[in-house]
């Protein structure tokens, strides 16, 4: 018996919460059973077929490609309530070839086995495509005209049965996805309530994450509906066009839990600081959770300081460290704590390897670290060295992680790979430490920069460039170069878009500061400052940097 699913059907019988979709629009609410009785339909429908289109078999793989949440709840749930996966697809957008988009969505689909796509608004128009390449489809918009099937069962699904397959955000050409078993789900799902002390008869959660992401899909989708909690959802273009938006909902409809990676907070921070006086109320926020990127403390306190006017508390915003690979939490910052910073010795956490505590001020003497709270209930977190030996507190290292909410392997298209070793552990690929209980992470190993026997992280050179003039905020790469036969040492570029590019007078003053805002911070001088236009930069289909790309972008118009 599958306990997520169990957790799904008593919401589903007993919830008067629901999800409003639609704003600013249309907003229209439908309450959790009112989703459910929709998904019963749908899941009779896949389970029927229809001409050229099979039903869908126990355990059979469906990937969703939809950006109304409206329409992915319902889908979403009949596929669980038919034993089957869900896979969200990778979004095309208006700059997406397609021809190159449905290449690389075949491969996934290929991978994962899908034995079906559910094709939704707005991205119905690519039916075609599909069918062009005999891809089996379905539109959702009609999948909901069947009777609903009698009262389903959690026996349907077993513990260890595939519940969603989690892309990960690394190359679309050699994609890889990650499974996620209905025990990770129930695992993490509860895990991540106890930790955020989500209470169905006062929160409200508020949204625009992206639904082909785990923090939006697994953290703003999956649990408030199989918790019954009450969700107000919006899409990601719903927030890019009008950054503002996401305040107002909180506003207007009290929200108290939310979350988003750290860029959204800082384009929040300065459209408050714009806002006019007493035109929000953030005052009922109480947890709004910073994670899936790294967390800027500059960022934060420019965020909680615009919010304070509107009534928002610093307390309420939170650190988190997370990943697909445990269905989506790892560790979460306490409520009510705030940001907390943990400012360690900077030579000895590049040369030492130890996070030594120290008071001292300035970027070149001390590293700021948030600290990303303890481990969630069930999850055990450890440090080890390159020689596998377990560090102790403070002691820098690979973090792994053990426990029922870590996935037991991937998909890939060299076929299924195991993710833990023997004893369960799971390789991170993040350098961190632990800290009173609480876990650090400095960064991703690969991305690692060693220059003169230190270990720099591009996170410090990135914060410190994008402090820059005529920098635009959050679009700065450091790129890795490393020793070979022209290079007799390791250096780095900095890669930073900005509104100038293109005017070799107005790109000098922009490197130069750059140069030396990272000197200052890093005590390192990079090997070059490239200028891109903005929209340059490669980044994932969630909106993170992808600094190997940004390598091969070089290369390629060198």
């Amino acid at each position: 018996m599958s306990r997520f699913l169990a957790m799904l059907l008593d919401a589903a019988s007993r919830s008067d919460r629901g999800m409003t979709t639609g704003e600013p629009r249309e907003p229209v609410r439908r309450t959790w059973p009112q989703v459910h009785e929709t998904a019963l339909r749908m899941a009779a429908t896949l389970r029927a077929g229809a001409a050229g289109v099979p039903p869908l078999r126990p355990g059979g793989a469906v990937a969703v490609l939809a950006g109304e949440p409206a329409a992915i709840a319902p889908a979403a749930q009949a596929v669980w309530l038919s034993a089957g996966s869900v896979t969200m697809l990778h979004q095309p957008t208006a700059r997406t070839d397609l021809a190159g988009w449905a290449a690389d969505t075949v491969t996934v689909l290929e991978m994962i086995g899908a034995e079906l796509v559910l094709l939704g608004a707005p991205f119905e128009a690519l039916a075609p495509v599909l069918r062009e390449r005999g891809i089996a489809f379905r539109l959702i918009d009609e999948l909901a005209a069947a009777e609903p099937i009698a009262w389903p069962s959690a026996d349907v699904a077993d513990e260890d049965d595939t519940a969603l397959l989690q892309l990960t955000s690394g190359s679309t050409a050699k994609p890889k996805a990650v499974r996620i078993t209905h025990r990770n789900l129930f695992a993490n799902i509860t895990a991540m309530v106890e930790a955020s002390r989500l209470d169905v008869r006062r929160d409200v959660m508020v949204s625009w994450l992206p639904l082909f992401h785990d923090m939006g899909m697994v953290g703003f989708l999956t649990v408030p509906m199989v918790t019954g909690l009450e969700l107000v959802t919006v899409t990601p273009a719903d927030f890019l066009t009008r950054p503002l938006l996401w305040a107002q909902l909180i506003s207007s409809y009290g929200g108290t839990v939310t979350a988003a990676p750290n860029f959204a907070y800082a384009v929040l921070g300065r459209q408050l600081a714009r806002a006019e006086e007493g035109s929000l109320d953030l005052s009922t926020l109480r947890f709004a959770l910073n994670g899936a990127e790294p967390v800027d403390p500059d960022a934060v306190e420019a965020f909680t300081g615009a919010g304070a006017r509107f009534g928002l508390r610093r307390e309420a915003v939170v650190a988190a460290y997370g990943m697909a690979e445990t269905a989506l939490g790892v560790s979460f910052a306490p409520c009510d704590t705030g940001l907390e910073i943990d400012r360690v010795d900077a030579e000895e956490l590049e040369a030492g390897r130890r996070a030594v505590p120290t008071d001292a001020e300035g970027a070149a003497v001390a590293r700021r670290f948030p600290r990303l709270g303890p481990p969630l209930s069930g999850i055990e977190v450890r440090v080890v060295g390159d020689d596998g030996t377990v560090l102790g507190e403070r002691e820098v290292g690979l973090l792994q992680l053990r426990g029922e909410s870590v996935t037991p392997g991937y998909l890939t298209v060299e076929g299924p790979k195991c993710a833990q070793d023997a004893e369960g552990w799971l390789d991170t690929g993040d350098e961190g430490y632990l800290a009173d209980g609480a876990v650090v992470v400095c960064g991703r190993r690969k991305d690692m920069i060693i220059m003169a026997g230190r270990n720099i992280y591009p996170t410090d050179i990135e914060r410190a460039a994008a402090a820059a003039d005529g920098v635009r905020a959050g679009n700065v790469v450091a790129v890795r170069l490393v020793a070979d036969d022209t290079r007799h040492r390791e250096s780095f570029l900095v890669v930073v878009e900005s509104r100038r590019a293109g005017d070799a007078e107005a790109e000098r003053p922009i490197r130069k500061d750059v140069i030396s805002r990272v000197v200052s911070a890093t005590g390192v001088r990079p090997a070059d400052v490239v200028v891109l236009a903005p929209g340059s930069l490669p980044k994932t289909p969630s909106g993170k940097l992808r600094r190997a790309a940004t390598g091969a972008l070089l290369t390629s118009r060198a």
